[in-house]
């Protein structure tokens, strides 16, 4: 399969000085700093970033906190088994400075938080350049919420300040925050699922775990469904989810869908009609003859185009996880054209 535009597929050598081209990734999130250099930040300890000038050779740079000094303390103390391997970030420019959203949890449980961080520049040779941990924004507990916080994306419409975030469990949530961005203002609203089911809290409870590579247990899979991430062009809002399994290396069956609004909090429906939040989803990117799985995603205007940041299972490499960058297009209805 040829991909035009940016597919960005391989191995980052870590201990190589300097920069890299073709990154090893995983829940990349991006943005365009004041020094004209791309950053993506994903999970890792302490939450991983790299940098580039052209999309295509990055250089890494230090974690967003020091991974022996600098993990949060209340993250530490409000999620049993959280050491300081941090998901799935989020990072967005408003109100002058820079919001970086971040997940703490452990593998298949859902006493999870997010916390916010804060910097007024990417540019680590700034004088300014400082991230402040401005600590939790919202936290579930296991047999009390009947969702996960985890995979947090931030949206703005209008007035509206926005998270949506979830997995598993009953799917993915949405929140209004306060205008500090950090404080929640209304209860969690489903707003996409991978089944055409509510779980409750007691359904949750009765479902059988079961083991991936590995042996972790996951709870919650009926509903196999994570990584929101919503993005806005042309009078729609898109949301993309990713649903089935990711971290199983080439046993991985990620795939990435979406649906689309007119509203920013939904009802999101996908090009057959289908309701999100009753399991609807168009197909846009997933197993194939490349990768195991694709997932994870990101979407982002930058200078007048508009880009798809995700990670893949590579199929020539093991099963590893590597960026998976690519140019989105849409046709004359509005939907995402893709380049099989």
């Amino acid at each position: 399969m040829k991909y035009a535009i940016y597919t960005i597929i391989a191995l980052l050598l870590s201990t190589t000085a300097g920069s890299v081209t073709l990154p090893k990734v995983h829940d990349p999130v991006m943005a365009k700093g004041e020094d004209g250099r791309y950053y993506i930040f994903s999970t890792g300890m302490g939450i991983s970033v790299m940098s580039s000038a052209d999309l295509n050779d990055w250089q890494k740079e230090a974690p967003v906190f020091n991974p022996h000094t600098g993990i949060p303390q209340w993250a530490k103390d409000s999620v049993p088994g959280y050491r300081g391997h941090t998901w799935a970030p989020d990072i967005s420019y408003q109100d002058g400075k820079w919001l970086l959203y971040y997940s703490c949890s452990t593998f298949g449980k859902n006493s999870s938080a997010i916390g916010l961080a804060t910097n007024k520049t990417l540019d680590s040779k700034s004088p300014d350049f400082n991230w402040e941990d401005k600590g939790m924004v919202i936290k579930s507990h296991k047999h009390i919420d009947n969702w996960n916080a985890i995979d947090p994306n931030l949206i703005v419409a209008g007035n509206n300040r926005l998270l949506v975030y979830g997995s598993f469990w009953d799917g993915i949530q949405m929140v209004r925050l306060a205008d500090d961005f950090k404080t929640p203002i209304t209860k969690p609203v489903t707003i996409a699922r991978r089944i055409n089911k509510h779980l409750t809290i007691s359904e949750l409870d009765q479902i059988d775990n079961f083991t991936i590579e590995g042996g972790d247990t996951i709870e919650a899979g009926e509903n196999a469904i994570e990584a929101p991430f919503i993005a806005y062009h042309d009078g729609y809002y898109y949301l993309f989810v990713s649903f089935d399994y990711c971290c199983r290396g080439q046993a991985s069956t990620y795939k990435t869908v979406y649906g689309r609004s007119k509203h920013v909090e939904g009802p999101y429906f996908d090009k057959a009609g289908k309701a999100m939040e009753k399991g609807g989803g168009t197909l846009l990117y997933g197993p194939d003859e490349e990768f195991f799985g694709i997932g994870h995603c990101s979407v982002y205007e930058f200078d007048g185009k508009y880009y798809f940041l995700s990670h893949a299972y590579d199929k020539n490499r093991n099963g590893d996880a590597r960026l998976f960058l690519k140019e989105l297009k849409f046709d004359s209805d509005g939907w995402i054209q893709i380049d099989r």
